[in-house]
């Protein structure tokens, strides 16, 4: 019987242990005198902060698409549904210091005439509500629309198409007035967050930090379903789903396991991202952000948690990068990677890497096993 794999490996120690030593030595850079050229600036510490929101969404997007083999192109949904419900938190907590100066309404609806609160804003000014909303409401939706889909057994590109329709769905709601999320603005304007300043520079700190925590936490949450037999059970239905569902395992209930799971750490992410970003509008539920996503994962190599991480963090550097110089051919290039990614990095950057390395002599290959492989050649 084979040995079951670790949780915490070598490849999971080091990726956890790098990227605490990375996070730490970012806040403690925080400490040192203004002007040091060790000491991050503000913008820094947002835009490291937003990288590792992306890289939670990019996670969340792998754990589906390289254990289950699902494609879903829709994942920006969950995203954003989680930033709104932190962003519905921070505009109740505006209050009076708006510029309406309604401590019951934010500033869109008093702008848009709205006579009370809507009922699903009710108790969204308590942190813990909200809190509790930012992985709840994703993780309904992908179960309500994974049920109807899996049970249906859509699968492949017909689950993609699904998926993409069902943010842009979403996309065209958020951007009516008259669902109360602030239409094409979303909302904005964030003052604090448990009482903190979002612009003072110990809470950019502080979110950063969290985003690190929040990033190896469900980097952890994944190897460990993985790893399991649920996560052998997720490969399987990955390379073999037939043979999976006809030796009577319940393929459809792996992987609406999955897709909930997913949905609620990509709901994570986007509560991290708004308020260091400070903004979230009905942009971030277009298509083209889910599709970054899948580049993000394709880059990395898919079917290697820390692939997805690598491939957030490489694509959106070079995102910040470029778009300064090419802003209109940026998108061209985007495509141009996933093209070439494709077609000659079928791994990923992942596989690219491992592929450089001295190849090892595979374990349990003993001096026998080699006596019998010589005395087998003519």
């Amino acid at each position: 019987m084979p040995e079951r794999e670790r949780v915490l490996d070598a490849s999971t120690t080091a990726f956890l242990i790098l990227a605490g030593l990375f996070a730490l030595a970012i806040h403690l850079g925080g400490f040192l005198p203004e002007g040091s050229s060790l000491r991050p600036s503000d913008y820094t510490l947002t835009l490291l902060g937003k990288y590792l929101a992306y890289a939670i969404l990019a996670l969340s997007l792998d754990l589906v698409w390289g254990y289950l083999g699902i494609l879903s192109l829709g994942h920006g949904a969950f995203f954003a549904l989680g930033g709104y419900a932190l962003g519905m938190h921070l505009m109740r907590n505006i209050g009076a210091r708006g510029v309406y100066g309604n401590p019951e309404l934010p500033d869109f609806m008093v702008f848009l005439n709205w006579g009370a609160l809507p009922w699903y804003w009710e108790g969204m000014n308590h942190f813990a509500l909200a809190a509790a909303m930012v992985p709840l409401i994703p993780a309904l939706l992908a179960a309500v629309f994974g049920w109807l889909a899996f049970a249906s057994r859509v699968s492949g590109v017909y689950f993609s198409i699904m998926s993409q329709a069902l943010t842009y769905a979403l996309m065209l709601a958020f951007f009516l007035n008259e669902a109360g999320f602030g239409g094409n603005n979303g909302l904005t304007d964030f003052k604090t967050l448990l009482g903190f300043d979002l612009h003072s520079r110990g809470m950019r700190s502080a979110l950063f930090l969290a985003s690190a925590l929040a990033l190896m936490g469900c980097y952890l949450v994944c190897r460990v379903v993985v790893v399991s037999r649920l996560g052998k059970v997720f490969t399987s239905i990955r390379d073999a789903e037939s043979r999976t569902r006809f030796i009577g395992y319940r393929v459809e209930r792996a992987q609406l396991a999955a897709f909930t799971l997913s949905a609620a750490m990509a709901g994570l992410g986007g509560a991290l991202f708004v308020p260091q970003v400070g903004i979230i509008n009905p942009g971030e539920f277009a298509p083209l952000k889910s599709i970054e996503a899948v580049i993000w994962v394709a880059l990395g190599g898919r079917g290697r948690l820390y692939g997805a991480v690598i491939g957030a963090f490489a694509v959106n550097y070079a995102k910040t990068a470029f778009t300064e110089i090419w802003p209109d051919e940026w998108l061209f290039a985007l495509g141009s990677i996933f093209v070439l990614v494709t077609l000659f990095l079928p791994d990923g950057l992942v596989g690219l890497f491992r592929r450089l390395l001295p190849a090892r002599r595979p374990a349990g290959l003993n001096l026998a096993g080699e006596e019998r492989e010589k005395a087998a050649v003519p």
